[in-house]
């Protein structure tokens, strides 16, 4: 562990003395990846230094004591926070995904339930943007497809965080787990007999790329057909009145997106191929994690996205989450955006499994 410490440490020094170099102020995409980087590394830094004070405060209290007793009363009190910063600092020194400072993409989309699968999604995703505005992250539907009933069958929206966040707090470190099948248990508005009736909706979540990142990502001449057609729907100017609207199909894997709520056919088109790039990539990240699944990066977040992760009972005013076992009675406040508890239950699961996993290693 201190090996890997003085390891972060120095890669922070270094990053250091690159800020105080002008010449990568000449150079946006490298200067923001090494602040990001620079900040994302500064928790660590600072539990290694805390952890080294309070080792070097120990030894020397031992010394003292041996000359006089006084200080013999301060040990246990010092030893408690040597083992305090050192678990600490265990826990910032796990292996990190490497996509948690971005932002999120996600879709909401209607599962079996018709137009009460269509309702639930809606509710999701008005939960999602209160969350959102609860944890000062702007937050935007880009693209969506109403249901008859007020509803959406399919519905995208961006998560973005306002100026640089602290590790762990940014949307994908904390939406990253949301991405599965959330079933509902509630009396469906089209119910006349008052039964509780079960329906489903889909949820996928997708780090953003930012500008400089998704290089990785490239499109050979004949990989992409796009179309363009009339936007529908509520809007401005030039909404059902131009053919603003853009559908790309992705033709090697079938892969396809459409934007209509930007105001210029150049804006949607950049908007769905910013989304396609996304996609793509967590499906290379998941075909991935299939060929590997004993290591991939996260332990509560599975390949499988059609696993039911979470369910929502309107009688009980109940939510459960299947994986981590989290269960609370307040469901109308998780709705109202009090999501936080039931994402920390998933973080902490996540890194409990992360630790398991470094401690197994380590005793082979």
């Amino acid at each position: 562990m201190i090996e890997s410490a003085a390891t972060v440490a120095a890669e922070y020094a270094d990053l250091e003395r690159q800020l105080a170099d002008p010449v990568i102020h000449g150079d946006p995409v490298a200067l923001r990846k090494v602040n990001k980087r620079y900040a994302a590394l500064a928790p660590t830094v600072a539990a290694y230094r805390a952890w080294l004070a309070a080792r070097d405060d120990l030894a020397a209290a031992t010394e003292l004591a041996a000359e006089d007793d006084s200080f013999a009363e301060e040990l246990p009190g010092m030893q408690q926070s040597l083992t305090a910063a050192e678990d600490k600092l265990r826990t910032l020194l796990l292996p990190r995904d490497e996509d948690d400072d971005r932002d999120v993409i996600m879709e909401v989309k209607a599962g079996a339930g018709g137009e009460e699968s269509a309702l639930f999604a809606g509710d999701l995703v008005r939960m999602y943007l209160r969350f959102a505005e609860r944890a000062g992250w702007r937050a935007e539907i880009t693209d969506a497809t109403d249901s008859d009933l007020g509803g959406y069958t399919d519905v995208r929206l961006t998560i973005r965080a306002k100026g640089q966040m602290e590790p762990g707090t940014a949307p994908w470190a904390r939406l990253k787990y949301e991405g599965g099948v959330h079933r509902v248990q509630r009396v469906p508005v089209t119910e006349s007999q008052g039964r509780i009736h079960t329906s489903a909706a889909g949820v996928l979540v997708m780090p953003d790329l930012d500008e400089g990142d998704d290089d990785e990502i490239t499109f050979g001449p004949n990989d992409l057909k796009i179309d363009v057609y009339r936007s529908s729907g509520p809007g401005g100017q030039s909404v059902n009145t131009t053919d603003s609207a853009v559908r790309i199909t992705h033709l090697p894997t079938g892969t396809v997106v459409s934007c209509q709520n930007e105001k210029s056919q150049l804006q949607n088109k950049e908007s769905a191929l910013r989304v396609l790039k996304a996609r793509l990539r967590q499906i290379a990240q998941d075909e991935r994690d299939a060929e590997a699944s004993a290591a991939r990066r996260s332990q509560v977040r599975t390949v499988d996205r059609s696993e039911r992760i979470r369910t929502y009972n309107f009688p009980e005013n109940r939510i459960a989450d299947h994986r981590t076992g989290y269960k609370a009675y307040n469901l109308d406040t998780v709705l109202d955006g009090d999501l936080d508890p039931v994402v920390q239950s998933a973080v902490e699961a996540d890194e409990a499994a992360r630790m398991a996993a470094v401690a197994e290693n380590s005793a082979q």
